[in-house]
């Protein structure tokens, strides 16, 4: 990187973009980009600003059905050199800082521009994707008969047909 640091475009390839969906759990990713820049900064900090766009197709959490979410997402990541823990002059124990944008470590003289870009997509995709219009109630089975449940009627355990069984006499006993 020289003195005026550096901007890059990043298009992955059908292969590459596969990989990352696979990496990702992701069902598809038909689109991705990112341009991102990459500066020097006093402090020995490296600034890694940028914007992903693309598009990720994922499974319903309810469905599993195909869901496609639109990417248009910046991102800034700081990082610095020679990050040193502070310590308490007393008891030599490690101090945490609180600052809320805390620069991440740097060690040596390289940054994976790509992996960056890969956790930022990581990041921006849908935790918990959602079709459109699907609610849970949706997809919970109802009540047998068809009716609504009465507050005294208890829900059918799932393996209430094998307790019969075992209560049942057996024949060759």
């Amino acid at each position: 990187m020289g003195p005026a640091g550096a901007a890059l475009e990043i298009a992955p390839t059908e292969s590459e973009r596969a990989a990352l969906a696979k990496r990702f759990g992701f069902l598809g990713l038909p689109a991705f980009s990112a341009r991102v820049t990459v500066d020097s900064r006093p402090g020995a900090r490296i600034v890694v600003e940028g914007r992903l766009r693309g598009r990720i197709v994922q499974a319903c959490v309810l469905t599993l059905d195909p869901v496609t979410q639109d990417l248009d997402d910046a991102f800034r990541v700081v990082f610095q050199r020679d990050l040193e823990d502070e310590h308490d002059p007393e008891s030599g124990e490690a101090v945490l800082s609180a600052q809320v944008d805390a620069p991440e470590p740097l060690d040596g003289n390289v940054l994976d521009v790509g992996e960056i870009v890969a956790e930022q997509l990581s990041l921006a995709a849908d935790p918990y994707p959602r079709r459109p219009g699907v609610n849970l109630e949706d997809v919970l089975p109802r009540p047998r008969g068809g009716g609504r449940e009465r507050p005294g009627d208890r829900p059918r355990h799932p393996f209430a047909g094998l307790a019969a069984l075992r209560d049942k006499p057996r024949r060759d006993r």
